[in-house]
């Protein structure tokens, strides 16, 4: 009889190392399900139990929002991206999300104390313990959350385009759900004037996402001289899906369809340039308005749905037509609370039923598919760069604006979780670390 592992390779294809941290967080949200049910644990999640003006969100295991607790960050303690060499900062024995500061801080990172930071559909993805990069970069405990805004509070030496007291926002791989990081002052740029604070932190994960699967679909930096330059968006109104939607509009797209999955998204996603928006609740013809919004096919579809829409978004591709994946979430429950054996059944059944794509066909057809996930582009440093310099200049341009923001106060995380995993929300969300 074959092992555990050896069946989960089989279903999923995935490799070994993939399947154990599955496996892993399949027993420890199972395993906190059963406490939770059992009401042997609680949400942990409380303010008041938190002294220290200084701290940050932990996620202890994988699981719900019961997994979710304040540290206190004394004296110099701060949390750290993956990519900052250990040799240069050590890590707290309690999390590899933790690090003592130096004073000054080490060549080339800056301290920054956080006043918003940005939620993302990925932090949820962690919590449960189904992002791999978090597992294979830091384990648990860990400090979620990649994008941020602050003020300048430290920097080390080599750092000359930031100094003691600048308005900054940035990106981070991992460790901003916190009032104090050290990070490379390369992922730091000022706030332009442009931006409220909370705006500035929600904008460089959805909008660097964003770039980044334009530049996959070869319309940035410059689109290709083909006649069909029709894109569809899915999620056209959530963080990554509305920053789509306006750079294709910049890029010289067209039509541009944006697909939402609730009628109060429309007007969302019209507002941000869209051509035509095309909303799917309770339909199951809409497939037909996508169609008929561009009958010669798309030149690039951006999908983050998973198996319930990337066969359908492949065939509407034209010849010629990219399709490019950046998310599975339509596999993922839209509870708020821990994964019960259920749910991991439901997940199992939706691996089960991805589809594949038969090479052949893609030479045939001239199609090509490309997928993505940044939180590994950590050393991809002259793209970062790159990247943040395009956005900026679209947003002092006024041709790039974070369409709608939605703050939240630090304790209140757990109902941040909740609207963006129960797919209600519309633009960002972002929590504010003052008290």
């Amino acid at each position: 009889m074959p092992s555990l592992d050896a069946l989960c390779l089989r279903l999923t294809g995935q490799t070994l190392e993939v399947v154990q941290h599955q496996l892993m967080a399949i027993r420890a949200n199972v395993w906190s399900w059963l406490l939770v049910t059992l009401k042997i644990r609680k949400p942990r999640l409380q303010l008041a139990d938190c002294d220290s003006k200084a701290r940050c969100i932990v996620v202890l295991s994988p699981g719900g929002p019961e997994r979710l607790e304040f540290w206190p960050l004394d004296d110099d303690l701060a949390t750290v991206g993956y990519n900052v060499s250990e040799a240069i900062a050590p890590r707290d024995p309690r999390s590899r999300s933790l690090t003592r500061v130096a004073t000054p801080p080490p060549p080339g990172l800056v301290v920054v104390r956080i006043t918003h930071f940005s939620v993302n559909y990925a932090d949820v993805t962690i919590r449960w313990g189904l992002y791999e990069s978090a597992i294979k970069f830091v384990g648990y405990p860990i400090v979620p959350g990649f994008d941020f805004s602050g003020v300048v509070e430290a920097v080390g030496d080599g750092v000359d385009n930031l100094r003691a007291g600048d308005a900054v926002f940035g990106i981070t791989f991992f460790g901003a759900y916190s009032s104090r990081l050290l990070v490379p002052a390369s992922q730091c740029r000022k706030t332009p004037k442009a931006l409220t604070a909370a705006e500035a932190a929600a904008l460089p994960s959805v909008a660097g996402t964003a770039l980044h699967a334009m530049a996959l679909a070869q319309f940035w930096p410059a689109a290709p001289p083909t006649r069909n330059r029709a894109v569809l968006v899915h999620s056209a109104a959530g963080g990554v899906g509305s920053m789509l939607v306006q750079m294709a509009k910049t890029l010289g797209c067209s039509p541009v369809v944006g697909v939402v999955g609730a009628l109060h998204k429309v007007e969302a996603c019209k507002a941000c340039g869209a051509d035509t928006v095309v909303c799917k609740a309770g339909r199951q013809d809409w497939w037909d308005d996508v169609a008929a919004a561009s009958p010669e096919g798309y030149a690039a579809i951006f999908d983050a749905n998973g198996v319930s829409t990337l066969r359908n978004s492949y065939d509407a591709l034209a010849q010629t037509g990219r399709l490019v994946i950046f998310g599975f979430h339509t596999n993922l429950p839209t509870v708020s609370s821990t994964l019960s054996p259920w749910h991991w059944l439901r997940m199992a059944k939706g691996m089960a039923s991805m589809p594949t794509f038969e090479p052949m066909d893609l030479v045939l057809s001239s199609k090509s598919i490309h997928g993505f996930n940044l939180s590994f582009f950590a050393d991809e440093t002259d793209l970062v760069d790159a990247y943040m310099a395009q956005l900026l200049a679209w947003v002092s341009a006024g041709q790039l604006r974070v369409a709608r923001v939605e703050t939240f106060a630090f304790d209140m995380l757990p109902a941040a979780h909740a609207l963006i995993q129960g797919g209600q929300s519309v633009g960002k969300i972002v929590c504010e670390t003052a008290t």
